[in-house]
């Protein structure tokens, strides 16, 4: 069974990277010279994916010229789709519906990069029968952990890993799924609330590496790694990398 297409959902204003998206969108800001949505393409390229849905909207032309300028490798096809320039995440998932009642799809965000290995989460996803898997990570925390004991610190952990699981942003949909997000909704609010509630969402537990590029920091962060030759989501040859 062939690999499914990919929804990347590029239409954000990225109001808390206000420091570089004045003109760029979101998904272009860079990480060591190639916009970060460069870097998630190539992480579902380098396990397979070849389909591509570029859901944009917040200059989105701007993402069209960057899409067609690229010289994709042969087979690997990137379309962008205007999704509306205030749509919410699940209404832009509902507008490319026509696009998806066929067949499983994926799903991700064009600023969370990840180590992540999607054939085993797609696997994981057809075997467990779920309308919907969502990957979830423990992130390192941003801050040190006070230990207590009573009312007397013991100790420090800095910036430990959360005993909590997220939302880490890879989805595996089958179509059935797109009964539960309509035009208005939030992808991350009624739809996976719903199908919690449901019994129909999986949860893929991913242990490895995870970041999202929400801030300037986290951009900072990001384009260390990468400069320093150190970024864990890089998970191909550099000799492979998309053009």
């Amino acid at each position: 069974m062939g690999k499914p297409p990919v929804v990347i959902l590029c239409g954000g204003r990225g109001t808390r990277l206000r420091e570089r998206t004045e003109s760029v969108p979101k998904a272009l800001v860079e990480i060591g010279g190639r916009p970060i949505l460069w870097h998630v393409i190539q992480i579902y390229a380098a396990q397979g994916f070849e389909r591509f849905l570029l859901a944009t909207g917040y200059l989105g032309e701007a993402i069209e010229e960057f899409a067609v300028g690229q010289r994709w490798p042969d087979g690997v096809e990137v379309e962008c789709v205007d999704t509306g320039l205030d749509t919410a995440t699940g209404g832009r998932v509902a507008r490319l519906r026509d696009r998806l009642a066929s067949e499983s799809f994926c799903v991700t965000y064009a600023d969370g990069v990840a180590d992540v290995d999607l054939g085993a989460q797609l696997d994981f996803h057809r075997h467990r029968g779920a309308l919907a898997t969502m990957t979830v990570v423990r992130p390192d925390l941003q801050w040190g952990v006070a230990e207590l004991e009573g009312d007397r610190v013991a100790g420090f952990v800095e910036k430990p890993r959360s005993e909590h699981w997220i939302n880490g942003g890879f989805f595996c949909l089958e179509p059935g799924a797109l009964a539960y997000i309509d035009e208005d909704s939030v992808l991350e609010r009624e739809p996976l609330q719903r199908l919690a509630v449901d019994g129909k969402l999986a949860a893929f537990r991913h242990d490895g590496f995870w970041d999202c590029m929400d801030t300037y920091k986290d951009a900072v962060v990001l384009n260390d790694l990468w400069i320093a030759g150190r970024a864990p989501w890089r998970i191909w040859d550099a000799a492979t990398e998309l053009s």
